[in-house]
């Protein structure tokens, strides 16, 4: 049996709570990361910023005639 086709087998509201625990966890985790990236000293300074957007694709729109 799947993992899915075991969730759909719990009850509605045991559903209900494990989706809100899967979503708190991920929020908690979100907040938690940013701070403690800034408090060890791990964010992104202006030029990690600087060297990502020379490396990032850039896309150009050229525009067709006869349409």
């Amino acid at each position: 049996m799947s993992i899915f086709n075991s969730f759909l087998s719990l009850t509605p509201r045991t559903r209900i709570l494990v989706g809100s625990a899967f979503l708190a966890w991920g929020t908690l985790g979100l907040y938690i990361t940013d701070r403690a990236e800034s408090r060890f000293g791990l964010a992104a300074s202006e030029e990690d910023r600087e060297a990502l957007g020379k490396v990032v694709p850039r896309v150009q729109v050229v525009e067709r005639e006869g349409r």
